[in-house]
C-alpha cells in the first residue's frame, strides 16, 4: 500500500508527505485487537477532524468524529482576538458578529458524534465574550448575574448537528 499509493499520486502531480502518512489497524477488528493488547485503539486526524472507531449503541462499528484540539484551541483564539478588537462596540453587534462566528463553527464542525465539542466551545466562547465585556470599564467587574441577563437580552446560538448520520436517508 505504502510503495503502491504514492505512485498514483504523482499520476496527479501530488505527493504524501511522509511524516504524516502511516498505516494504522483501524476497523471493526481493530477495537478488539487494541483492547486485547491493552492499547487504546489508533486515530487519525482529517479536515479538522479526529477520526476514531467506537462502536454504535446497537454494538456495531461506527466512525466517531471530534473537533481536532488544534482547529479548536485556533478558533477560540480567533474569537478572543476578535472580541479583544471589538470590546467597545454596541452589544448587539458584538452578538450578530459572534452568532455568525458560532453558526460557522457549528455548520463545520455540527457531526452527530462531535455534539460535546461543540458544547465546549459554546461554553468557552461565552467565558471569553463576558471576560471582554469586563474590560470595556475600569472598575466594576460583569459578574455572571448581569451577563446572564445579557445572554437574555442577546443570546448566542446554542449548538447544534447540521450534518445528518452519513448514510443516513433513502437507501435505493
Amino acid at each position: 500500500m505504502l510503495r503502491v499509493l504514492p505512485k498514483r499520486f504523482e499520476k496527479y502531480g501530488l505527493t504524501l508527505h511522509p511524516e504524516k502518512t502511516r498505516l494504522i489497524e483501524f476497523g471493526r477488528s481493530a477495537l478488539g485487537n487494541a483492547r486485547r493488547q491493552g492499547k487504546k485503539p489508533e486515530t487519525f486526524a482529517f479536515l479538522g477532524f479526529t477520526h476514531m472507531g467506537a462502536r454504535s449503541r446497537k454494538g456495531r462499528f461506527t466512525v466517531h468524529v471530534t473537533t481536532l484540539a488544534k482547529r479548536f484551541r485556533r478558533g477560540l483564539k480567533a474569537i478572543a482576538d476578535w472580541c479583544k478588537q471589538h470590546r467597545h462596540d454596541p452589544v448587539n453587534e458584538q452578538q450578530k458578529m459572534l452568532n455568525a462566528k458560532l453558526r460557522g463553527h457549528y455548520q463545520y464542525y455540527g457531526r452527530p458524534t462531535n455534539y460535546r465539542s461543540l458544547w465546549r466551545f459554546y461554553r468557552k466562547i461565552r467565558r471569553i465574550w463576558r471576560m471582554w465585556l469586563s474590560r470595556r470599564t475600569r472598575g466594576r467587574t460583569l459578574t455572571w448575574e448581569r451577563f446572564a441577563e445579557i445572554l437574555r437580552q442577546y443570546p448566542l446560538l446554542r449548538p447544534r448537528i447540521t450534518h445528518s448520520w452519513a448514510g443516513a436517508g433513502s437507501h435505493a
